[in-house]
């Protein structure tokens, strides 16, 4: 996909991966809507930024786990360029609990996960589906590796994006062959989301993190905003899911005297 003169919905988009992948599009031609849920400030100064890239920019505030908020955000989108070319699922939500804390999670914290994190996908891409199959568009879902390894913030964190996984592969059957449907799986990710939630816990997880990956490194937004790109622009890939892992899944090779 050239990128020049499309039009893309970035959800949760006014700060993290969601900014880096909002700015990453202005660059390339794109124009861009800006999504927030509660903040409009920070989504504001993300468009600030992609009009300074030269892109056309418009903050529109949506909870991606109201039906009817999503199908506002796509028709904002089709009243302001009367398409849309790109579809980036980035908004999400956790709980911070341990694995082995069963009594930390109650029914209402899977239920608002899950409204979010595949809930919201299925809403936001059934909004948009009219015009993406009109521009033969895509859909990127930024899913997470704690849904194929069984580790993450929370148990229902874990089991909404192993969910989001398998629905990106419905999804891409679904709308084949108009519109190609991936998910990019990242790693752990320096942002301030991920600090703020881990809390002292951070930096050991962020060390251990980057001693077990192949590439003896940890993401930045800007990284997994290149990848969302990437499978974006990749013309004959859909019903993926790409690691953006530092190699975590491969891990790091034992050091010491060859056999």
């Amino acid at each position: 996909m050239d990128f020049k003169g499309k039009v893309c919905i970035v959800t949760g988009s006014s700060a993290g991966v969601g900014a880096a992948t909002a700015l990453s599009l202005a660059r390339m031609g794109a124009s861009v809507v800006v999504n927030y849920s509660r903040s409009r400030e920070p989504a504001e100064a993300v468009a600030a930024q992609c009009r300074e890239a030269g892109a056309d920019a418009l903050v529109v505030r949506a909870d991606v786990a109201s039906d009817t908020d999503c199908r506002a955000l796509a028709a904002a989108a089709m009243e302001r360029w009367g398409r849309i070319d790109l579809l980036v699922n980035n908004a999400g939500t956790t709980k911070f609990v341990g694995l082995q804390n069963l009594g930390g999670l109650s029914a209402d914290d899977f239920h608002s996960i899950y409204s979010v994190n595949t809930i919201g996908v299925f809403q936001m891409v059934r909004a948009c589906e009219t015009a993406l199959r009109a521009s033969h568009g895509a859909v990127v879902n930024v899913s997470s590796i704690a849904g194929q390894d069984g580790l993450g913030s929370c148990i229902a964190y874990i089991a909404s994006k192993g969910a989001l996984n398998a629905m990106t592969i419905a999804l891409a059957r679904a709308l084949g062959p108009q519109v190609r449907v991936n998910a990019v799986l990242p790693g752990f990710i320096e942002t301030e989301w991920l600090r703020n939630g881990l809390g002292a816990a951070y930096q050991p997880s962020h060390d251990a993190y980057r001693a077990q990956s192949a590439l003896e490194a940890v993401m930045s937004a800007d990284d997994v905003a290149e990848a969302i790109v990437a499978i974006a622009g990749t013309a004959k890939v859909t019903g993926q899911l790409l690691r953006v892992d530092a190699g975590k899944g491969v891990g790091r090779a034992a050091v010491g005297k060859p056999v």
